[in-house]
């Protein structure tokens, strides 16, 4: 009981000086809780800081990721440059001039002095037609002209002293007129035995060799043709003879001939020739234009392309043929922004011209950028990577129906 006692005693006395010493610690523990350094409250707002820029950074990763990227597109600028205005058409060449040499003596060829297929001038000699017999004939009208003259002056004497009548004289007139007359004839039938070139061209092929019997009535001895200039005969069709008509007559209507090889470069002529009335069955109106030939590269008789030019376009503007695309509502062109975004843009074309590049009539100005390719994969607003479209160099025109039409 004792023991017991003094254990109560002691619990009883540590319980009640405990409480004295627990107040003081819980007081400190408050004062350090309320004394928070400041550097924490600046890592804080780093952290802070650090955590909001990673939510915006990958916020705006999912927005860029969700955007398409850039589609790689070639472009090309709008140009202005003065164009024509044409019909593409086929025709043929035709000699200027054709001349069938032909004998107007009778008599034995004794020479020829030119080589088949080669170039002539005028005044060339070609064949000799034996001259003897006509220079015979020639000494002989001489003379009896001479004697005639003479005859004449005796009369003209005695017809003065009235001496003969007035008859006699008048017929000794005539007798010298007759023999000039016929010395004349005989000078012109020697000279046709010298045949020569009439024109500057090419001879062909002859018909006949020295020691041929020829005349008048037999074919022609050769045939030269005149192929600088050459003709350039063409067609057009009916439904284009309203553009024609009002653009005949001016300044600018030109006929360029070229090959379809492309062997030479195109050469542009005048307008020489139009028919008046179209064709029965065919529908079209003979046209002929004068191409200059200096290298005789054209032929008569071939085929060649020919591009009739009816005016010139002035700053009209052009942009590639590709650039140029086709939808439910018509033709369209994308126009790339500052931004390099595309703009949706109707455009109503032209004619395609040389160096595939087509004439905008009205939709685009000079200076903007199209695009030229890559179109299937863009939609108005789409942003590009844009690359510069490498040009087509110029080369010869080729015929068309599309251009036509687009007229």
């Amino acid at each position: 009981m004792k023991l017991n006692t003094e254990l109560s005693d002691v619990k009883t006395l540590d319980h009640v000086g405990s409480k004295p010493s627990t107040k003081p610690q819980m007081k400190r523990a408050r004062a350090s809780n309320q004394k928070i350094p400041k550097w924490a409250y600046l890592l804080f707002i780093i952290l802070a800081a650090v955590v909001t820029y990673r939510i915006l950074q990958h916020r705006a990763g999912e927005v860029k990721a969700a955007q398409p990227a850039a589609r790689p597109a070639s472009v090309a600028k709008v140009i202005a440059k003065d164009v024509p205005l044409y019909l593409d058409e086929i025709g043929t060449c035709a000699a200027y001039e054709t001349v069938q040499v032909q004998a107007q003596v009778s008599g034995q060829i004794i020479a020829r002095d030119f080589q088949d297929g080669s170039d002539v001038k005028k005044g060339d000699p070609l064949f000799t037609i034996d001259p003897r017999p006509y220079q015979a004939t020639l000494d002989q009208a001489k003379a009896q002209a001479a004697l005639d003259q003479v005859t004449l002056k005796r009369q003209q004497d005695l017809v003065a002293r009235k001496v003969i009548s007035k008859q006699d004289y008048d017929i000794a007139v005539a007798n010298a007129q007759k023999s000039q007359a016929a010395a004349e004839a005989a000078q012109v039938n020697l000279d046709y035995c010298y045949i020569k070139s009439p024109i500057n061209g090419r001879v062909g092929l002859r018909n006949f060799d020295v020691g041929n019997l020829v005349g008048p009535l037999t074919p022609p001895l050769v045939t030269i043709q005149g192929l600088d200039p050459i003709y350039t005969d063409f067609t057009v069709a009916e439904n284009d003879l309203p553009l024609v008509r009002k653009y005949l007559g001016g300044p600018n209507v030109k006929v360029q001939t070229y090959l379809a090889d492309g062997s030479i470069a195109p050469r542009t002529g005048d307008l020489y020739f139009i028919d008046n009335a179209v064709q029965p069955g065919s529908g079209t109106v003979k046209a002929r234009g004068v191409t200059p030939n200096p290298d005789r590269a054209l032929w008569p008789s071939e085929f060649v392309l020919v591009r009739f030019i009816l005016d010139m376009l002035n700053n009209a503007a052009l942009v590639p043929s590709q650039a140029v695309q086709v939808s439910q509502s018509g033709p369209f062109v994308f126009v790339v922004k500052a931004d390099n975004t595309v703009d949706f843009r109707p455009v109503k074309p032209g004619q395609r011209q040389d160096g595939d590049l087509t004439v905008i009539d009205s939709g685009v100005k000079p200076g903007e950028t199209v695009v030229v390719t890559g179109q299937l994969a863009l939609s108005p607003g789409a942003r590009i990577a844009p690359q510069p479209y490498a040009t087509q160099p110029p080369g010869n025109p080729q015929p068309s129906a599309a251009s036509k039409s687009a007229m």
